[in-house]
């Protein structure tokens, strides 16, 4: 792989936001600091250096932001008809076009994923608020037939639940506020956000410019601050009516015994183990690209990776001597280096966990194909790690078992479809997975076969609203994308009506 030289060219824009002295939590349209006077620190993963000051918000901060909510809820923006939802979501697309460069380039510095990559997801954020618009305009009820005995009409009416809870991740911020987001401002729901710790100023940075944009005021609300605070209080809060989570299974345990308070509804994505089954008639020459992607784009960082990568035996040392000269090819970097394929991981602790692993893997028997470093020389500073793939590895491994959120990638090998399907789903996890083979039966048998959420052939980690991405098992539950989604964010009304 090759190392660049960090390159932090930062728009006018993006260094006035980062001047400020402390960036305060955004609740009911305005910018306040945290009631306790608490503040973290955010650090640019590419350097190690601290960039910011952020509010440590806490429970009355929650609380705050949850009345704001409320308050919106029930106030002018409950009479906003559908077209006018409809026209603040196309508004929103496009002043966020013209505002992309700038927020790119403070998720870039905040969570470290390369600027290369964040460009890569443009289209996906305009096509995400695109299907949200459509929404807005597609919320219906039934007229239903009855068995009632005299002049009884019935039907059903669909209604917004009320306030949404939104706890985001560390992976992916900029984008992925914006399932919540687009289904909060088509449904009529209101929300408070609170982004992770370790990656909250594209989120603040959004509900500003969603304010000037024309949302009203106490509509999105956002408080920043540590899970155990802000996240829990959210979480438990009694007048939240939904939670939608992105995180660990085991914090997805928590807030779904959080939710029992007034009975929530959640929509949770939680940990992967995908599964990626290369045939031995695939196409390596787009199977390996795209394997190797499907692990260490966003440096590993990606719920639905397919860090197993399950190899048919005839063509293991084939498979494996493509994938290592592919990986010569990946250049790692600063984030603002536009050059750079590959950023750092999110933080130290992240980068220690990930390096862990790498002695579990060689403790277990596995072979450390390449990689397995912290990197050194100009990118010494960040939380760089080597892409790295571990060869021989059986699924009772814990590198093959255990969701490691960094660029790790197993090779397992296998014999026949039914032993590849068969290790697929022997995971606690089902999030994602994928085929590649070109023979069509094969592809589909495999489809079939897997037991997870999503199921790519030929292909990986391609999401559209318009058809969906959802989990079974520990992964969890409630769909992103299609109706199934807005659904979440209301509720069915039976109407009886006696003429």
């Amino acid at each position: 792989m090759t190392t660049i030289q960090q390159s932090p060219a930062l728009s006018e824009q993006a260094q006035n936001f980062w001047s400020r002295e402390v960036h305060h939590l955004f609740i009911d349209g305005q910018m306040v600091p945290a009631q306790s006077g608490k503040t973290l620190t955010t650090t640019n993963p590419s350097t190690g250096e601290p960039l910011a000051r952020f509010a440590s918000g806490g429970q009355a901060d929650v609380d705050h932001a949850v009345l704001a909510a409320r308050k919106a809820f029930n106030g002018p923006w409950s009479s906003w008809n559908p077209y006018e939802r409809q026209a603040l979501l196309m508004r929103i697309a496009d002043v966020l076009d013209h505002r992309f460069e700038e927020l790119i380039q403070i998720e870039a510095m905040d969570m470290g994923a390369p600027v290369s990559r964040l460009r890569n997801t443009k289209a996906s954020l305009m096509k995400m608020l695109a299907f949200f618009a459509s929404q807005a305009t597609s919320i219906s009820g039934e007229t239903l037939m009855n068995g009632i005995p005299g002049n009884v009409t019935t039907m059903t009416l669909k209604a917004p639940v009320g306030v949404i809870g939104g706890i985001i991740p560390w992976n992916g911020p900029l984008n992925s506020q914006f399932w919540i987001i687009g289904a909060v401002l088509a449904s009529g729901c209101t929300a408070v956000l609170k982004p992770a710790s370790e990656a909250s100023m594209s989120v603040l940075r959004v509900a500003e410019i969603l304010h000037e944009a024309g949302v009203p005021a106490g509509v999105i609300n956002v408080v920043t601050g540590s899970g155990r605070e802000a996240g829990n209080a959210l979480a438990a809060h009694h007048d939240v009516d939904r939670i939608a989570f992105t995180g660990s299974t085991e914090t997805g345990r928590r807030i779904i015994e959080a939710s029992t308070v007034n009975i929530k509804k959640l929509q949770l994505e939680l940990g992967g183990k995908s599964a990626d089954i290369i045939c031995a008639d695939a196409d390596l020459a787009k199977a390996v690209p795209g394997a190797a992607m499907g692990v260490f784009a966003n440096s590993g960082q990606i719920c639905f990776a397919g860090t197993r990568v399950l190899v048919q035996r005839p063509i293991v040392e084939e498979f494996t001597d493509r994938l290592l000269a592919f990986m010569k090819t990946l250049r790692v970097g600063h984030s603002l280096d536009s050059a750079a394929a590959l950023g750092p991981v999110i933080s130290q602790p992240q980068l220690d966990t990930v390096l862990s692993y790498i002695d579990i893997g060689r403790n277990e028997g596995a072979e450390l194909l390449c990689g397995g470093k912290r990197m050194g020389n100009e990118l010494r500073n960040g939380y760089f790690m080597e892409p790295s793939v571990f060869g021989g590895v059986t699924n009772e491994m814990r590198i093959a078992r255990e969701e490691i959120f960094g660029p790790v990638l197993s090779i397992l090998p296998f014999d026949d479809v039914d032993e590849a399907i068969a290790i697929a789903n022997d995971s606690e996890y089902g999030l994602g997975g994928a085929v590649w083979s070109q023979n069509l039966s094969t592809a589909l048998r495999v489809v079939q076969g897997v037991h997870t959420g999503t199921m790519w052939v030929n292909c990986y980690g391609y999401i559209d609203p318009l058809v969906g991405f959802s989990g079974t098992k520990l992964s969890g539950y409630g769909s992103k994308g299609t109706a199934a989604h807005m659904d979440t964010y209301l509720y069915t009304k039976s109407v009886y009506l006696q003429l």
